[in-house]
Protein backbone atom coordinates (compact mmCIF):
# COMPACT_ATOMS: atom_id res chain seq x y z
CA UNK A 1 0.00 0.00 0.00
CA UNK A 2 1.38 3.34 -0.92
CA UNK A 3 2.46 6.35 1.60
CA UNK A 4 -0.78 8.51 0.05
CA UNK A 5 -3.13 5.60 0.26
CA UNK A 6 -2.50 4.75 4.09
CA UNK A 7 -3.26 8.38 4.58
CA UNK A 8 -6.65 8.85 2.80
CA UNK A 9 -7.44 5.18 4.64
CA UNK A 10 -6.43 7.45 8.09
CA UNK A 11 -8.40 10.48 6.78
CA UNK A 12 -11.61 8.32 5.75
CA UNK A 13 -11.51 6.40 9.26
CA UNK A 14 -11.87 9.76 10.94
CA UNK A 15 -15.09 11.12 9.15
CA UNK A 16 -17.32 10.00 11.51
CA UNK A 17 -15.72 11.56 14.11
CA UNK A 18 -15.43 15.08 12.36
CA UNK A 19 -19.32 14.60 11.91
CA UNK A 20 -19.58 14.56 15.82
CA UNK A 21 -17.19 17.33 16.40
CA UNK A 22 -18.76 19.39 14.05
CA UNK A 23 -21.79 20.86 16.49
CA UNK A 24 -18.51 21.74 18.56
CA UNK A 25 -16.06 22.91 15.80
CA UNK A 26 -18.94 25.84 15.80
CA UNK A 27 -19.22 26.30 19.19
CA UNK A 28 -15.43 26.94 19.47
CA UNK A 29 -14.64 29.49 16.31
CA UNK A 30 -12.08 27.03 15.71
CA UNK A 31 -11.14 23.21 14.80
CA UNK A 32 -10.16 21.07 17.89
CA UNK A 33 -7.23 20.50 18.92
CA UNK A 34 -8.17 16.87 18.94
CA UNK A 35 -9.00 16.94 15.46
CA UNK A 36 -5.87 18.70 14.15
CA UNK A 37 -3.57 15.93 15.84
CA UNK A 38 -5.74 13.64 14.44
CA UNK A 39 -4.86 14.39 10.79
CA UNK A 40 -1.14 15.04 11.86
CA UNK A 41 -1.22 11.21 12.88
CA UNK A 42 -2.79 10.20 10.01
CA UNK A 43 0.42 11.98 8.01
CA UNK A 44 -1.93 14.35 6.21
CA UNK A 45 0.08 17.46 6.61
CA UNK A 46 2.67 15.86 5.20
CA UNK A 47 1.57 14.81 1.62
CA UNK A 48 2.59 18.37 0.09
CA UNK A 49 5.63 18.68 2.23
CA UNK A 50 9.33 17.61 0.90
CA UNK A 51 10.61 14.53 1.62
CA UNK A 52 13.80 16.25 3.03
CA UNK A 53 11.97 17.21 5.72
CA UNK A 54 10.23 14.38 6.85
CA UNK A 55 7.18 14.83 4.13
CA UNK A 56 5.69 12.23 1.53
CA UNK A 57 5.84 14.89 -1.92
CA UNK A 58 2.52 13.19 -2.68
CA UNK A 59 0.36 13.30 -5.33
CA UNK A 60 -1.48 16.52 -4.75
CA UNK A 61 -4.94 14.63 -6.53
CA UNK A 62 -4.17 12.76 -3.51
CA UNK A 63 -4.33 15.55 -0.86
CA UNK A 64 -7.65 16.98 -2.56
CA UNK A 65 -9.48 13.46 -2.62
CA UNK A 66 -8.07 13.93 1.09
CA UNK A 67 -9.42 17.68 1.64
CA UNK A 68 -12.90 16.66 -0.06
CA UNK A 69 -13.62 13.76 1.70
CA UNK A 70 -12.83 15.84 5.36
CA UNK A 71 -15.11 18.61 4.07
CA UNK A 72 -17.70 16.38 3.11
CA UNK A 73 -17.94 15.74 6.90
CA UNK A 74 -17.41 19.04 8.53
CA UNK A 75 -17.02 22.20 6.06
CA UNK A 76 -14.51 24.32 8.63
CA UNK A 77 -12.15 21.24 9.32
CA UNK A 78 -12.01 20.52 5.60
CA UNK A 79 -11.49 24.37 5.22
CA UNK A 80 -8.63 24.68 7.59
CA UNK A 81 -7.10 20.79 6.15
CA UNK A 82 -6.87 21.76 3.15
CA UNK A 83 -5.42 25.73 4.07
CA UNK A 84 -2.35 24.51 6.34
CA UNK A 85 -2.32 21.40 4.02
CA UNK A 86 -0.96 23.18 1.19
CA UNK A 87 1.23 25.64 2.64
CA UNK A 88 3.86 22.94 2.99
CA UNK A 89 4.31 23.33 -0.90
CA UNK A 90 4.88 26.85 -1.20
CA UNK A 91 7.53 26.52 1.85
CA UNK A 92 9.23 24.48 -0.30
CA UNK A 93 9.50 27.26 -2.75
CA UNK A 94 11.56 29.34 -0.60
CA UNK A 95 15.30 29.76 0.04
CA UNK A 96 16.53 26.36 1.87
CA UNK A 97 17.14 28.78 4.79
CA UNK A 98 13.67 29.61 5.36
CA UNK A 99 12.97 25.92 4.98
CA UNK A 100 15.32 24.76 7.73
CA UNK A 101 13.96 27.70 10.01
CA UNK A 102 10.28 26.06 9.66
CA UNK A 103 11.02 22.23 9.41
CA UNK A 104 14.57 22.09 10.94
CA UNK A 105 13.77 21.00 14.60
CA UNK A 106 9.99 19.73 13.91
CA UNK A 107 8.87 18.66 10.57
CA UNK A 108 4.96 19.24 11.99
CA UNK A 109 5.55 22.70 12.58
CA UNK A 110 2.15 23.74 10.67
CA UNK A 111 1.87 27.68 8.87
CA UNK A 112 -1.44 29.60 8.09
CA UNK A 113 -1.72 32.67 5.81
CA UNK A 114 -2.96 35.58 4.17
CA UNK A 115 -2.23 36.93 0.86
CA UNK A 116 -3.82 39.82 0.19
CA UNK A 117 -1.50 42.74 0.15
CA UNK A 118 -2.50 44.19 3.12
CA UNK A 119 0.87 45.09 4.86
CA UNK A 120 3.52 47.53 3.64
CA UNK A 121 7.21 46.41 3.36
CA UNK A 122 10.11 48.84 3.88
CA UNK A 123 13.33 47.56 1.72
CA UNK A 124 16.27 47.39 4.60
CA UNK A 125 19.82 45.98 4.89
CA UNK A 126 19.24 42.36 4.17
CA UNK A 127 15.11 42.38 3.85
CA UNK A 128 12.17 44.61 4.51
CA UNK A 129 10.74 45.78 7.35
CA UNK A 130 7.11 44.69 7.55
CA UNK A 131 4.04 45.93 9.40
CA UNK A 132 0.19 45.66 8.66
CA UNK A 133 -3.14 43.95 9.35
CA UNK A 134 -4.36 41.08 7.64
CA UNK A 135 -8.02 39.13 8.10
CA UNK A 136 -8.73 35.72 7.13
CA UNK A 137 -6.20 33.43 7.97
CA UNK A 138 -8.15 30.56 8.91
CA UNK A 139 -6.51 27.83 11.09
CA UNK A 140 -3.79 30.44 12.64
CA UNK A 141 -4.75 29.29 15.98
CA UNK A 142 -2.81 25.94 14.95
CA UNK A 143 0.14 27.24 13.35
CA UNK A 144 4.12 28.20 14.31
CA UNK A 145 4.29 30.56 11.62
CA UNK A 146 2.13 32.69 8.87
CA UNK A 147 2.53 33.41 5.06
CA UNK A 148 1.68 37.30 4.62
CA UNK A 149 1.02 39.37 1.09
CA UNK A 150 2.72 42.84 1.13
CA UNK A 151 3.91 45.41 -1.13
CA UNK A 152 7.55 46.10 -1.27
CA UNK A 153 8.07 50.21 -1.06
CA UNK A 154 11.25 52.05 -1.69
CA UNK A 155 13.16 54.94 0.14
CA UNK A 156 11.02 56.91 -2.55
CA UNK A 157 7.58 55.68 -1.55
CA UNK A 158 7.42 53.88 -4.62
CA UNK A 159 5.60 50.62 -4.90
CA UNK A 160 8.31 47.81 -6.78
CA UNK A 161 7.06 44.36 -5.52
CA UNK A 162 4.67 42.21 -4.43
CA UNK A 163 5.78 39.80 -1.70
CA UNK A 164 4.91 36.99 0.48
CA UNK A 165 6.95 37.41 3.40
CA UNK A 166 7.51 34.22 6.31
CA UNK A 167 6.94 35.19 9.69
CA UNK A 168 7.46 33.52 12.31
CA UNK A 169 4.96 33.41 15.34
CA UNK A 170 6.95 35.34 17.88
CA UNK A 171 6.77 38.44 15.50
CA UNK A 172 2.68 38.59 15.23
CA UNK A 173 -0.14 39.14 17.30
CA UNK A 174 -3.71 37.03 16.80
CA UNK A 175 -6.48 39.16 16.83
CA UNK A 176 -9.92 37.03 17.84
CA UNK A 177 -12.74 38.68 15.19
CA UNK A 178 -13.80 35.40 13.95
CA UNK A 179 -17.84 35.81 14.42
CA UNK A 180 -19.10 34.73 11.01
CA UNK A 181 -22.32 32.74 10.12
CA UNK A 182 -20.49 30.12 8.02
CA UNK A 183 -17.23 28.26 8.05
CA UNK A 184 -17.48 29.25 11.55
CA UNK A 185 -15.12 26.80 12.99
CA UNK A 186 -12.07 27.94 10.38
CA UNK A 187 -10.89 30.33 13.54
CA UNK A 188 -9.86 32.66 10.42
CA UNK A 189 -8.77 35.58 12.62
CA UNK A 190 -6.97 38.53 11.89
CA UNK A 191 -2.75 39.00 12.12
CA UNK A 192 -1.24 42.06 13.18
CA UNK A 193 2.65 42.89 12.50
CA UNK A 194 4.09 45.92 13.99
CA UNK A 195 8.03 46.72 12.31
CA UNK A 196 9.00 43.27 12.14
CA UNK A 197 12.02 42.18 10.42
CA UNK A 198 12.12 39.52 7.61
CA UNK A 199 15.07 38.57 6.21
CA UNK A 200 15.30 38.12 2.26
CA UNK A 201 15.52 34.37 2.41
CA UNK A 202 12.39 34.18 4.14
CA UNK A 203 10.31 36.11 0.89
CA UNK A 204 9.03 35.20 -2.70
CA UNK A 205 7.94 37.43 -5.09
CA UNK A 206 4.56 36.98 -6.50
CA UNK A 207 6.12 37.37 -10.19
CA UNK A 208 8.38 34.82 -9.60
CA UNK A 209 6.08 32.05 -8.63
CA UNK A 210 3.88 33.13 -11.18
CA UNK A 211 6.32 32.08 -13.55
CA UNK A 212 6.18 28.77 -11.34
CA UNK A 213 9.56 29.66 -10.13
CA UNK A 214 11.19 30.09 -6.57
CA UNK A 215 14.78 29.74 -5.14
CA UNK A 216 13.60 25.97 -3.24
CA UNK A 217 13.56 24.68 -6.60
CA UNK A 218 17.08 24.29 -6.35
CA UNK A 219 16.95 21.49 -3.67
CA UNK A 220 13.23 20.42 -4.08
CA UNK A 221 13.64 19.24 -7.15
CA UNK A 222 10.52 16.90 -7.71
CA UNK A 223 7.96 18.12 -10.66
CA UNK A 224 5.79 18.51 -7.76
CA UNK A 225 7.14 21.64 -6.91
CA UNK A 226 7.35 22.76 -10.48
CA UNK A 227 3.41 23.12 -10.66
CA UNK A 228 1.23 26.60 -11.19
CA UNK A 229 1.26 28.23 -7.92
CA UNK A 230 -2.29 30.14 -8.32
CA UNK A 231 -3.72 26.58 -10.00
CA UNK A 232 -2.42 25.22 -6.84
CA UNK A 233 -4.03 27.22 -4.27
CA UNK A 234 -7.72 28.00 -6.11
CA UNK A 235 -8.02 24.25 -6.37
CA UNK A 236 -7.43 24.21 -2.97
CA UNK A 237 -10.50 26.97 -2.16
CA UNK A 238 -12.80 24.88 -4.19
CA UNK A 239 -11.67 21.33 -3.47
CA UNK A 240 -13.13 22.00 0.04
CA UNK A 241 -16.78 23.40 -1.49
CA UNK A 242 -17.27 20.42 -3.26
CA UNK A 243 -16.56 18.54 -0.57
CA UNK A 244 -19.19 19.84 1.60
CA UNK A 245 -21.63 19.53 -1.81
CA UNK A 246 -20.91 15.70 -1.11
CA UNK A 247 -21.60 15.72 2.42
CA UNK A 248 -24.49 17.90 1.82
CA UNK A 249 -26.10 14.98 -1.07
CA UNK A 250 -25.25 12.32 1.52
CA UNK A 251 -27.58 13.79 4.03
CA UNK A 252 -30.40 14.54 1.63
CA UNK A 253 -30.36 11.42 -0.11
CA UNK A 254 -30.36 9.89 3.86
CA UNK A 255 -33.16 11.95 4.79
CA UNK A 256 -35.47 11.32 2.12
CA UNK A 257 -35.29 7.60 2.04
CA UNK A 258 -37.06 7.80 5.72
CA UNK A 259 -39.06 10.78 5.05
CA UNK A 260 -42.66 11.18 4.45
CA UNK A 261 -43.94 14.45 2.98
CA UNK A 262 -47.01 14.81 4.93
CA UNK A 263 -48.60 17.47 2.21
CA UNK A 264 -49.39 14.73 -0.06
CA UNK A 265 -49.42 11.14 2.31
CA UNK A 266 -46.50 9.72 0.34
CA UNK A 267 -42.58 8.69 0.65
CA UNK A 268 -40.22 11.70 -0.31
CA UNK A 269 -38.39 8.53 -2.08
CA UNK A 270 -41.29 7.76 -4.69
CA UNK A 271 -41.20 11.49 -5.98
CA UNK A 272 -40.34 11.68 -9.59
CA UNK A 273 -39.44 14.99 -9.03
CA UNK A 274 -37.32 14.35 -5.98
CA UNK A 275 -35.33 11.69 -8.33
CA UNK A 276 -34.43 14.00 -10.89
CA UNK A 277 -33.42 16.58 -8.78
CA UNK A 278 -31.00 14.26 -7.01
CA UNK A 279 -29.45 13.15 -10.15
CA UNK A 280 -28.89 16.88 -11.59
CA UNK A 281 -27.41 17.35 -7.95
CA UNK A 282 -24.86 14.62 -7.98
CA UNK A 283 -23.82 15.32 -11.98
CA UNK A 284 -23.19 18.63 -11.04
CA UNK A 285 -20.97 17.92 -8.39
CA UNK A 286 -19.01 14.65 -9.84
CA UNK A 287 -18.73 17.74 -13.09
CA UNK A 288 -17.11 20.01 -10.78
CA UNK A 289 -14.87 17.47 -8.95
CA UNK A 290 -13.72 15.75 -12.48
CA UNK A 291 -12.46 18.99 -14.08
CA UNK A 292 -10.79 20.56 -11.04
CA UNK A 293 -8.31 17.26 -11.43
CA UNK A 294 -8.49 16.48 -14.71
CA UNK A 295 -7.06 20.44 -15.03
CA UNK A 296 -4.26 19.04 -12.43
CA UNK A 297 -3.38 15.85 -14.26
CA UNK A 298 -3.00 18.23 -17.23
CA UNK A 299 -0.66 20.29 -15.57
CA UNK A 300 1.61 17.47 -14.18
CA UNK A 301 1.75 16.11 -17.38
CA UNK A 302 3.51 19.25 -19.04
CA UNK A 303 5.98 19.41 -16.24
CA UNK A 304 6.67 15.71 -16.67
CA UNK A 305 7.51 16.09 -20.40
CA UNK A 306 9.80 19.39 -19.18
CA UNK A 307 7.36 21.88 -20.95
CA UNK A 308 6.26 25.29 -19.80
CA UNK A 309 2.53 25.35 -19.01
CA UNK A 310 0.53 27.25 -21.12
CA UNK A 311 -1.25 30.11 -19.86
CA UNK A 312 -4.45 28.93 -21.89
CA UNK A 313 -4.34 26.17 -19.35
CA UNK A 314 -3.55 28.09 -16.53
CA UNK A 315 -6.62 30.49 -17.48
CA UNK A 316 -8.72 26.65 -17.63
CA UNK A 317 -7.99 25.76 -14.38
CA UNK A 318 -9.51 29.04 -12.80
CA UNK A 319 -12.23 28.72 -15.59
CA UNK A 320 -13.11 25.24 -14.18
CA UNK A 321 -12.14 26.36 -10.74
CA UNK A 322 -14.70 29.09 -10.11
CA UNK A 323 -17.46 27.36 -11.71
CA UNK A 324 -16.51 24.09 -9.97
CA UNK A 325 -17.58 26.27 -6.77
CA UNK A 326 -20.95 27.56 -8.23
CA UNK A 327 -21.59 23.80 -9.54
CA UNK A 328 -21.26 22.68 -6.04
CA UNK A 329 -23.38 25.44 -4.41
CA UNK A 330 -25.98 25.26 -7.17
CA UNK A 331 -25.88 21.61 -6.32
CA UNK A 332 -26.34 22.32 -2.68
CA UNK A 333 -28.99 25.00 -2.89
CA UNK A 334 -31.24 22.47 -5.17
CA UNK A 335 -30.75 19.85 -1.98
CA UNK A 336 -31.50 21.68 0.49
CA UNK A 337 -35.30 23.40 -1.07
CA UNK A 338 -35.92 20.10 -1.54
CA UNK A 339 -35.17 18.58 1.85
CA UNK A 340 -38.05 20.07 4.17
CA UNK A 341 -38.62 21.65 6.80
CA UNK A 342 -36.41 19.49 9.70
CA UNK A 343 -33.25 20.38 7.28
CA UNK A 344 -33.48 23.79 8.79
CA UNK A 345 -32.91 22.64 12.42
CA UNK A 346 -29.43 23.74 14.20
CA UNK A 347 -27.18 20.98 14.34
CA UNK A 348 -28.26 19.20 11.07
CA UNK A 349 -25.58 18.77 8.83
CA UNK A 350 -27.40 20.28 5.62
CA UNK A 351 -27.94 23.71 6.89
CA UNK A 352 -24.41 23.44 8.04
CA UNK A 353 -22.87 22.60 4.39
CA UNK A 354 -25.39 25.32 3.25
CA UNK A 355 -24.00 28.00 5.28
CA UNK A 356 -20.53 27.15 4.94
CA UNK A 357 -20.49 26.40 1.48
CA UNK A 358 -21.87 29.78 0.78
CA UNK A 359 -19.29 31.43 3.25
CA UNK A 360 -16.55 29.41 0.99
CA UNK A 361 -18.02 31.14 -1.90
CA UNK A 362 -17.39 34.56 -1.25
CA UNK A 363 -13.40 33.93 -0.87
CA UNK A 364 -11.47 35.98 -3.41
CA UNK A 365 -10.34 33.28 -5.28
CA UNK A 366 -13.97 32.52 -6.40
CA UNK A 367 -14.89 35.59 -8.08
CA UNK A 368 -16.27 34.14 -11.27
CA UNK A 369 -16.85 36.94 -13.28
CA UNK A 370 -12.78 37.53 -13.48
CA UNK A 371 -12.03 34.20 -13.92
CA UNK A 372 -14.44 34.18 -16.86
CA UNK A 373 -13.41 37.20 -18.17
CA UNK A 374 -9.85 36.78 -18.78
CA UNK A 375 -11.02 32.90 -19.63
CA UNK A 376 -12.93 34.75 -22.48
CA UNK A 377 -10.74 37.76 -23.65
CA UNK A 378 -7.91 35.17 -24.10
CA UNK A 379 -9.77 33.09 -26.32
CA UNK A 380 -11.06 35.90 -28.23
CA UNK A 381 -7.26 36.95 -28.91
CA UNK A 382 -6.28 39.38 -26.58
CA UNK A 383 -2.86 39.39 -23.87
CA UNK A 384 -3.49 38.62 -20.22
CA UNK A 385 -1.29 39.05 -17.41
CA UNK A 386 -0.64 35.16 -16.11
CA UNK A 387 1.36 36.63 -13.10
CA UNK A 388 -1.39 35.74 -11.05
CA UNK A 389 -3.63 33.64 -12.12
Amino acid sequence: MSESQTVLDGVRDLLPTFRERADETERLRAVPEASVKDLEATGFFRLLQPRRYGGLEADPVDFYTAVRDIASACGSTGWVASVLGVHPWQIALFADDAQRAVWGEDSTVRVSSSYAPMGKALIADGGFRLSGRWSFSSGCAHASWVLLGGLVHNAEGQIVDFRTFLVPRDSYEIVDVWNVVGLAGTGSNDIVVEEAFVPEAFTLSMGETGRCQGPGQAVNTGELYRLQFHSLFTTTITTPIIGMARGAYDEHVRMQRNRIRASYGEKASLDPFAAVRVASAGSEIDAAWALLMTNIREQQAYVARGERIPIAQRLRVRRDQVLGTQRAIDAIDSLFEASGGRALASGTPLQRAWRDAHAGRVHAANDPERALQMYGASEFGHDVDPGMY
